[in-house]
């Protein structure tokens, strides 16, 4: 199940309604991204404000298929994906990605799996704002190599 939404989500409902979906589950792993306060080490602008904008439709059309891969190449009784959109402060939950299946490792996987995709292939665009100043965030070399693991690892 995904969602993109403005409002926060409650980790605990979040949780029982994975493993309520899951049934016998031996394992359940939840990933929460939050807005960091500096985007980059040793950054002196702190930051105010991220604006995350999207593309309705063709976002949850790309989540529905990250979903779909992870389904594809692990065991999954069960997987969720949340994304917040608009304006979120500093310390603010943005993300949730959760999985559930009969064994740790698969819902391991197939959670970093997700959440790598998330930040390389999902069509969100992001500006923070400092005091200083605004800008659009570009993608980072290191999230580009995450994602190129998947892509050359069949598990």
């Amino acid at each position: 199940m995904i969602s993109v939404q403005t409002e926060d989500f409650d980790i605990g409902t979040e949780y029982a309604a994975l493993r309520n979906a899951a049934g016998d589950a031996g394992a359940i792993v939840l990933f929460t991204g939050l807005v960091r306060e500096l985007y980059e080490s040793g950054a002196s602008e702190k930051i105010q404000s991220l604006t995350l904008e999207h593309y309705p439709g063709m976002t949850e059309k790309n989540l529905a298929e990250i979903l779909a891969q992870a389904n594809a190449r692990w065991s999954l009784l069960a997987a969720r994906i949340i994304h917040r959109v608009g304006e979120l402060q500093s310390g603010e939950q943005i993300v949730l990605v959760g999985t559930a299946s009969s064994h740790r490792h698969h819902a391991f996987e197939a959670a970093q799996f997700m959440m790598d995709y998330l930040k390389s292939n999902a069509p969100f665009w992001k500006k923070q704002q400092t005091s200083a100043a605004s800008h659009w965030v570009e993608s980072r070399d290191t999230d580009a190599a995450a994602l190129e693991r998947w892509q050359t690892n069949e598990n």
